[in-house]
């Protein structure tokens, strides 16, 4: 199947390794957009030594690997970080193939937009909660770390909703630290997609000490549930009791992976994003004013924050939206081309591999008005509309798009207006942190906050 929109053949710009290097060494993501920027319509192909993937930015392009072509796109097989990703996944909803249609077919129900809504009041209370902890650093002076309290707040509410309370929160919160692990063991991995799994790297040691550390905590409660069967519709419950094409309970390791990428799905993306909106409100007082009025005007002091409620933060939403526009969880989507393609003219042959990146795609500067600014206003209702749907795409796009993204809508904005409408904040350490290329964009450096109580519920 090839791309008919440009009949005509065109080789990609070549972005050769003399003139690249120095750059992608010294601001990666700064220098693939600028490649992307410079080439209008056209695949970059980044000559990078023993290997050439093929940088895919424009939208419509995107398009054609993630939607009207995917099947020759997969992401199974050795390319870049799949690979490791599957070391940590196994076969489940982050592969590719019949498993990963079998492992949809038994999550999707988990995340449809009525359960989620339907688990809005349970998710606030738990977030509400999990953010009551936070009052005694608050009051003691004691600094706490932005991404390590984030991840401890998702634990609580969605062990709650998804998995029936069956992970202690303690151990939910190591979990989430070991993904983490995971994903900067992985860089290394990322920068050499050459090298063979048999030559040792930096991050190799890390990475499957994390792997196992996970399975130490999950193992242990996927074989005491599939022993009990309970009954229950948690996620853990219905996985114990999932059966196979072939009618058979699913072996202790495809449950171990379900959920393995089912706790990565509900934590991973919500916790690395939000890490970076507290440095950010701090380089944007009339945003953070903005916001602190809106969350101020909508939620009482102490409220847990109803459906209602959440329907009003019209300015909350838009400053995720443009938070996951400028820092993308999932900033590097690889794929393998199976068959030969034609993408906006350009061949692309069997092996190929193509690699898409929301965060460059974000930020071309012929899609998006001042790209490196940060405004909400983007995505305000009046806004006008994007030029191409896949100009914006933070959850990918096509049979794989994220199956959490519509939990993310509506968790992030709970616990963004649950915090602030609580306390406010100021950086321990002033500045925007570096952005760190692993699995997953994160800041590289820890994020220290100093709270102060900022509203107290009036007394009865």
């Amino acid at each position: 199947m090839t791309d008919s929109t440009i009949p005509a053949r065109r080789a990609p710009h070549v972005a050769t390794l003399r003139r690249t290097l120095p750059g992608l060494l010294r601001d990666p993501l700064g220098t693939l957009v600028g490649l992307a920027d410079a080439s209008p319509g056209q695949i970059v192909q980044l000559n990078l030594g023993t290997i050439r993937p093929y940088l895919v930015a424009e939208p419509a392009h995107v398009q054609h690997v993630l939607r009207d072509n995917a099947a020759n796109y997969t992401r199974a097989g050795d390319s870049m970080m799949w690979k490791s990703v599957k070391k940590l996944a196994g076969d489940g909803i982050l592969s590719e193939g019949p498993h990963w249609e079998a492992s949809r077919r038994r999550l999707q129900p988990h995340f449809t937009a009525k359960r989620i809504d339907a688990a809005v009041d349970d998710l606030s209370r738990a977030i509400s909660d999990a953010v009551d902890e936070l009052a005694v650093p608050a009051r003691d002076g004691v600094p706490v770390d932005a991404a390590s309290e984030i991840s401890r707040i998702i634990c609580k509410a969605v062990i709650r909703v998804f998995f029936g309370d069956k992970i202690p929160v303690a151990d939910g919160v190591r979990v989430v630290a070991e993904q983490d692990t995971v994903a900067t063991a992985l860089r290394f991995r990322l920068l050499t997609p050459f090298m063979p799994d048999a030559v040792p790297m930096p991050g190799d040691r890390a990475f499957r000490r994390a792997v196992q550390n996970i399975d130490d905590i999950l193992l242990p409660l996927v074989r005491a549930e599939r022993a009990r069967d309970d009954g229950g519709d948690d996620i853990v419950a219905s996985l114990a009791r999932a059966r196979d094409a072939q009618g058979h309970k699913l072996d202790e390791q495809r449950v171990r992976d379900d959920l393995v990428s089912m706790f990565a799905t509900t934590t991973e993306t919500t916790y690395v994003v939000l890490t970076w909106l507290f440095p950010l409100l701090e380089q944007l007082p009339d945003v953070a004013a903005r916001l602190y009025e809106e969350i101020d005007r909508v939620v009482g002091p102490g409220e847990v924050i109803s459906r209602e409620q959440l329907g009003e933060l019209r300015y909350t939403r838009m400053v995720l939206d443009e938070l996951v526009r400028a820092y993308p969880s999932g900033w590097l989507v690889p794929r393998t081309a199976i068959a030969d393609d034609v993408i906006g003219g350009t061949q692309i042959k069997a092996g190929g591999t193509i690699v898409l990146s929301p965060y460059v795609t974000q930020r071309l500067a012929r899609f998006w008005d001042r790209p490196a600014v940060f405004d909400p206003e983007r995505f305000a209702p009046g806004a006008p509309k994007r030029a191409h749907r896949y100009a914006y795409y933070p959850f990918g796009g096509g049979a794989h798009q994220c199956i959490g993204q519509y939990l993310f809508q509506l968790e992030a904005p709970l616990i963004v207006a649950t915090l602030l409408s609580r306390f406010r904040y100021r950086l321990c350490t002033p500045g925007m942190p570096t952005p760190q290329l692993a699995a997953s964009l994160r800041p590289k450096e820890r994020v220290p906050l100093l709270l102060t109580p900022h509203r107290q519920p009036a007394l009865a």
